[in-house]
C-alpha cells in the first residue's frame, strides 16, 4: 500500500490568510489528510498569542478545499458536550462533501480549561473516564442510534440527530500512548491510531503496536481495520545542517521545551525516508507531521513530492 501523508497545521502565531492559504496548498499538492488542532490558548510560546478555534477552522477549510480529508488531531473532550461534537462533525461532513474525520481525545492542558471556567476533571483518570463515555455517545449519534445515557457527567434523554453524515461511517482518529486505557480505547473505537514518534523509536512503536493488537483481540476487533499514523514535528532541507538550523529557529520562535527534540524530525528527504521506511515496514500506514507557523512551504512540498515516493519505492 502507498504511504498516506498528512499535515497538521498549528495556527498559533499565524494570520487567518496564512492558515487558509496553507490548507489550500496541502489540498492542491494531493495530501491525504489535513489536520487542525484544538486549543483555546497557544501551546507554544506566549499562551495569549493569536490562535484559531478548532472546529470553526475545520469548517472553513472544508468549504475551501476539494479532496483532502480533514479532522482535528484531536478535539478536546472537555470543551464541548458530546452531542454538540456529533452535530459539528456531521456539519463539517456535509460542508466538505463527505471528507470529515472525527478526532477526539481526553484533553491535556488544564491551564486553558481552568482559565475559561471549564472543569478539567480532578485527575487525568477522570478526564479519560469522561472521554470514554463521550466517544461512545458521539459514535452512536453519528450512526443514527438513539442515545439515552445518564451519568454524573452526561445526561442524554432519547437523543437522535439528523441529518446523518454523508459517509456511511465517519472515520475516528484517536491519539493514544497509554497502554492500559488509551490504546484499549483506540482498539475499541479508532479507524486511525495516531502516535508521536522520534526518529529512533522503531522498537517502541513495535511494542505499542503489539499492545494495540492485544487490546484488539480482547475487544473482538480486527487489528487490520486500524491505520497506524506517525506524528512528529518536521523540517525538510537539502542538507542536514540546514534542516537542524531551521528547526532550531522554529523551536526558538515557539519557545518549545528542550524535550520536544525527542519528536523533531529535521533532515533531508533521504534521511527522513531512512527513518520512516522501517516504521512503515513495521505497520505504519500514514505519516502526518505537525507544521508550525511560519509555515514552511519547502517542507510541505518536499514531503509529498520526494519523501513519499522514496518510501513507496522501498515498501511497495
Amino acid at each position: 500500500m502507498s504511504l498516506k501523508v498528512g499535515a497538521q497545521l498549528l495556527t498559533y502565531g499565524a494570520s487567518w490568510t496564512e492558515a487558509l492559504e496553507t490548507a489550500r496548498l496541502v489540498d492542491d499538492l494531493g495530501y491525504d489528510y489535513l489536520w487542525g488542532h484544538d486549543h483555546l490558548y497557544s501551546t507554544g510560546g506566549n499562551p495569549y498569542q493569536g490562535t484559531f478555534e478548532g472546529w470553526t477552522t475545520l469548517a472553513a477549510w472544508a468549504a475551501t478545499t476539494r479532496r483532502v480529508r480533514l479532522g482535528l488531531l484531536v478535539g478536546a473532550n472537555t470543551f464541548r458536550n458530546p452531542g454538540v461534537v456529533a452535530k459539528m462533525a456531521v456539519t463539517v461532513d456535509h460542508v466538505s462533501g463527505g471528507r470529515s474525520i472525527l478526532g477526539l481525545g481526553a484533553g491535556n492542558v488544564e491551564f486553558e480549561n481552568l482559565a475559561h471556567g471549564i472543569d478539567p476533571g480532578r485527575t487525568l483518570g477522570e478526564r479519560i473516564d469522561w472521554f470514554e463515555e463521550a466517544i461512545a455517545i458521539v459514535i452512536d449519534l453519528l450512526a443514527g442510534r438513539e442515545v439515552t445515557h445518564h451519568s454524573t457527567k452526561y445526561r442524554f434523554d432519547h437523543v437522535r440527530h439528523a441529518p446523518a453524515p454523508l459517509q456511511q461511517r465517519m472515520p475516528v482518529v484517536i491519539g493514544a500512548d497509554g497502554e492500559k486505557r488509551g490504546l484499549r480505547l483506540a482498539a475499541r473505537h479508532a479507524d486511525i491510531w495516531q502516535w508521536f514518534a522520534g526518529t529512533d523509536q522503531l522498537e517502541l512503536f513495535r511494542h505499542k503496536d503489539r499492545v494495540l493488537r492485544e487490546h484488539c483481540q480482547t475487544e473482538g476487533r480486527d487489528e487490520r481495520e486500524i491505520e497506524r499514523m506517525i506524528g512528529c514535528k518536521f523540517i525538510l532541507r537539502s542538507s542536514p545542517d540546514e534542516a537542524q538550523r531551521v528547526a532550531g529557529e522554529l523551536i526558538a520562535v515557539h519557545r518549545w521545551p528542550a524535550t520536544i527534540m525527542d519528536v523533531v524530525w529535521a533532515g533531508t528527504p533521504q534521511q527522513v525516508a531512512d527513518w520512516l521506511t522501517p516504521l512503515v515496514e513495521a505497520g505504519a500506514g500514514s505519516f502526518s507531521p505537525q507544521i508550525g507557523w511560519p509555515y514552511d512551504r519547502e517542507t510541505i512540498e518536499r514531503l509529498v513530492g520526494e519523501v513519499k515516493p522514496l518510501v513507496d519505492a522501498r515498501t511497495g
